[in-house]
């Protein structure tokens, strides 16, 4: 909070949970209001892929704080010769992969594909969808709640997002598979981006909104997390939490006016909604009677995605929560529903509801 500009009498804590680190941020809010500590919260995330933290290997971080307690130089010089003699890792470069299993997520979602019989064609139709909704969103202006940002030693301020790239499926065809190599259907153009990014909120009663004389957004009603198999589930974490959290809030899949689901890759998010519309899935895997039902794809990440807008892990649960709230007050709706999946086989799902017209 010091660093962000806030008093030293104001606390701060870091959560952290993969992809969905500022959904629990904002659910921590949440609690901290509803049990009476605080009235007004701030949630938010930041990541930085640009430039990601680097270890030495293991034998060379024991070396260095070996070498704090190793005296004179001769001394020194001994154990760096014996360290790089027995060939250690120079550097341990972090990979977005499953902790619990070692497995790269884009692998993951290749194998997910496969597992729902997915085909290239369709995570790339998916992909320019979201790229071609992203646009159409920015040039309409409806992308709005971003502020311009200038980073040290660049000219130009960036006053938008940069990764919307609408193309062809012509173009979109010609890239290689990413991950199972040379027969995945996980491409570049179908998987989301690794992207620099922040964001924060605002939460706080409705009583002390007014109070302050704040016009709401909306009301956060209802939230669950669920978590499954994170081996052959990994990113599942939507078909688990919808139906969970529809019935938490008491409402139907025809209830919800705005879908916004996070689009780790094309293939999750298809996967999710075959998995959604599967009675076998439900009675098999998810002890349910019968199935949710697959969201109405024409409420559905209308304003684009993770897919074409970027996922900085750390931010994108607010960017969900915002664009959802902005949405039931552009479309005239009344509740949406939040989704998505996070490394360990975790998810999240949330009501959100547009706040009334007073």
């Amino acid at each position: 909070s010091l660093g962000a500009g806030f008093s030293q009498k104001t606390p701060a804590h870091t959560v952290t949970q993969a992809c969905i680190s500022s959904n629990q941020a904002i659910t921590t809010c949440i609690g901290l209001i509803a049990s009476g500590q605080a009235d007004a919260v701030i949630a938010g995330g930041v990541e930085t892929m640009s430039d990601v933290p680097i270890r030495w290997g293991r034998k060379l971080r024991q070396m260095a704080l070996k070498m704090n307690r190793t005296k004179g130089v001769q001394n020194q010089l001994s154990l760096l010769f014996r360290t790089l003699a027995s060939k250690p890792a120079l550097l341990e470069i972090p990979a977005v992969a499953e902790f619990s299993t070692g497995e790269v997520m884009g692998h993951s979602a290749d194998r997910l594909c496969a597992a729902f019989g997915i085909s290239r064609i369709e995570q790339d139709e998916y992909a320019l969808r979201s790229h071609s909704k992203a646009h159409w969103a920015s040039e309409k202006g409806l992308l709005s709640d971003v502020l311009p940002y200038k980073v040290p030693g660049v000219a130009d301020t960036v006053v938008k997002d940069n990764g919307i790239r609408p193309s062809t499926i012509e173009q979109m065809s010609k890239l290689k598979a990413a991950f199972i190599k040379p027969h995945g259907t996980i491409t570049a153009a179908n998987s989301s981006f690794l992207t620099d990014g922040a964001s924060a909120c605002l939460l706080m009663t409705e009583e002390k909104a007014l109070e302050l004389g704040y016009k709401p957004k909306a009301y956060l009603r209802e939230f669950v997390y669920v978590s499954q198999d994170p081996k052959d589930q990994l990113l599942l974490g939507p078909a688990y939490a919808t139906p969970k959290v529809l019935e938490r809030a008491g409402l139907a899949m025809s209830d919800i006016s705005v879908f916004e689901f996070h689009e780790a890759f094309a293939g999750q998010i298809l996967a999710n909604l075959k998995a959604m519309d599967s009675d076998y899935f439900a009675k098999t895997y998810m002890n349910r009677t019968e199935k949710v039902g697959t969201p109405d794809l024409s409420k559905f990440n209308l304003w684009g995605g993770s897919l074409s807008i970027g996922h900085p892990f750390g931010a994108t649960g607010v960017r969900l929560i915002t664009t959802a709230a902005n949405r039931l007050a552009d479309e005239d709706g009344q509740f949406a529903l939040v989704a998505a999946c996070a490394a360990g086989g975790i998810g999240h799902g949330m009501i959100v509801e547009r706040y009334p017209q007073k």
